[in-house]
């Protein structure tokens, strides 16, 4: 806030004369202000700053005008020509860099105001809201005493002149910001997933299941789900001479000579695991579903492990986990026999084998 006790340019000259008997008194009284100089034999003006005690509140500065005083915030300049005309100073560069005259000021005879201010019809210096009279900002503008500050929206930096906004690249600024892919735009970014996943919650991807939203499977197959797409497969896996005796289980009649040296059954199931899985990680167990008096049960990998990607840990006498031990990398099939094979003393024989068709993803989600 600034302060201005009334300035009256004029002096008021008041000569009086009295006739008591032959003596004569002559006075002269000065307007508010000024005071009389009895050397130079004419009034004067009064520093106020110097004899009125914190003239001025706040923090503000005082600054001697004539008939008064002005209270200018610490900041401002103020150049006081004593009325006489004089040519004005280059104007000085605002705090943003900009030329101060960029913005309009205004002067009166006597005064005249640093950038960022302008002179007031009682002139005064008052504040230009530079927000308002030339919108220098590209974004956001907030005026302050003497200049004013630029700030930028969220998703944008304040250039080096302090005036412009640069665009913030937030798919630079972390690796994790989004599960899949991220796409800068600009002020924001945006996530992206692959074919056969969706976007949840603005960044992570989630697999589709196109086996209940729609697919392509034939009547007689059946279509299984994996990480990132689906697969269709016989409804009947059965191949001579195993015939189909339940859901995805195959027997080998005992009265076809063809059996003799055969399992006597495979069942058929499909698993699927997401790409570059952790290991050493258990995926499946298998597990003996009759059990015989006074037999051993074994179990083994019989085919599908060339790679030595998967060993079979036994966990009991009628049970044993298949353990995956290398990462392995998607897209790929994988078609694994896990044989159970049952003896006893009787030098009884039998072996059933689990096919198991393990999908692994295209992707570790």
């Amino acid at each position: 806030m600034m302060v201005l006790f009334p300035v009256l340019a004029a002096l008021m000259l008041a000569t009086v004369h009295a006739q008591e008997g032959d003596e004569t008194i002559t006075y002269t009284q000065c307007t508010d202000g000024y005071e009389w100089d009895p050397v130079v034999q004419r009034c004067k003006d009064i520093d106020e700053c110097e004899i009125v005690h914190d003239a001025c509140k706040g923090g503000m500065k005082c600054v001697n005008h004539f008939g008064g005083y002005l209270c200018l915030p610490r900041t401002a300049q103020i150049i006081v020509n004593n009325g006489q005309e004089q040519p004005a100073p280059e104007p000085a560069p605002a705090p943003n860099g900009r030329n101060g005259n960029a913005i309009a000021r205004r002067t009166v005879p006597g005064i005249q105001c640093a950038a960022g201010f302008e002179a007031s019809d009682h002139n005064v210096c008052q504040d230009i809201n530079e927000c308002e009279t030339s919108n220098p900002c590209a974004q956001l503008c907030y005026n302050i005493v003497g200049s004013f500050l630029c700030q930028c929206n969220q998703g944008f930096d304040l250039s080096p002149d302090r005036i412009n906004c640069d665009d913030v690249d937030e798919c630079r600024t972390s690796n994790f910001i989004c599960l899949y892919q991220c796409v800068n735009e600009p002020g924001r970014y945006s996530c992206l997933c692959p074919d056969g996943y969706q976007l949840v919650r603005g960044r992570n991807c989630q697999d589709i299941n196109e086996c209940e939203v729609g697919h392509e499977c034939r009547e007689d197959e059946m279509c299984w789900n994996y990480h990132g797409g689906y697969r269709c497969y016989p409804r009947n896996p059965c191949q001579e001479p195993y015939v189909l005796s339940s859901e995805n289980r195959c027997v080998c009649p005992v009265s076809n000579p063809l059996c003799r040296d055969l399992p006597y059954s495979i069942v058929h199931k499909y698993m699927s695991i997401r790409s570059e899985r952790s290991t050493p990680s258990d995926i499946f167990q298998i597990q003996a579903t009759t059990i015989y008096p006074n037999t051993i049960n074994t179990f083994r990998i019989k085919s599908g492990n060339e790679n030595g990607d998967f060993i079979l840990r036994q966990t009991s006498s009628v049970s044993a986990m298949l353990v995956l031990v290398k990462p392995l990398t998607g897209p790929r099939e994988h078609i694994i026999d896990l044989e159970l094979l049952t003896v006893n003393s009787m030098n009884y024989r039998s072996s059933s084998v689990l096919r198991l068709t393990l999908i692994v993803g295209p992707y570790s989600f």
